[in-house]
C-alpha cells in the first residue's frame, strides 16, 4: 500500500512517527469544527488537524525550529488538501495543557 492510499490522518501519524520517535503523539482530525467555514465546507474530510507530539528530537529546539520542522515533515499533506495545521510540540519533560 502506497503513502497515497491511507488516509491523510494515517500518513500524518505515520510520518511523524518515524520521523521524531515520539514519546507521545496524537493526531486529531477536526474539520468537523470548521463546518461552515467557507461557503462549501460541510466538515467532512480531513482539512483540519491538530498534531500534539511529545519527542525528544524538540530537545534544545525554540517553538518556531519544531514548528518548522513538522510543517516540512507534512509538507506532502498540506499541498494535498490539509488546510490547517495546529501544532502542539514539547520536549519530553515540558509541561503541556494537554
Amino acid at each position: 500500500m502506497t503513502d497515497q492510499n491511507l488516509s491523510i490522518e494515517q500518513r500524518i501519524t505515520d510520518k511523524l512517527t518515524a520521523a521524531l520517535e515520539p514519546e507521545r503523539l496524537e493526531v486529531i482530525n477536526e474539520s468537523h469544527l470548521h463546518a461552515g467555514h467557507q461557503k462549501a465546507f460541510d466538515g467532512t474530510g480531513e482539512t483540519h488537524f491538530r498534531v500534539r507530539v511529545v519527542s525528544p528530537r524538540f530537545t534544545g529546539m525554540m517553538r518556531l525550529q519544531r514548528h518548522r520542522t513538522v510543517n516540512d515533515l507534512l509538507a506532502d499533506e498540506l499541498r494535498d488538501g490539509v488546510h490547517a495545521l495546529a501544532i502542539e510540540p514539547a520536549a519530553p519533560g515540558e509541561s503541556v495543557r494537554w
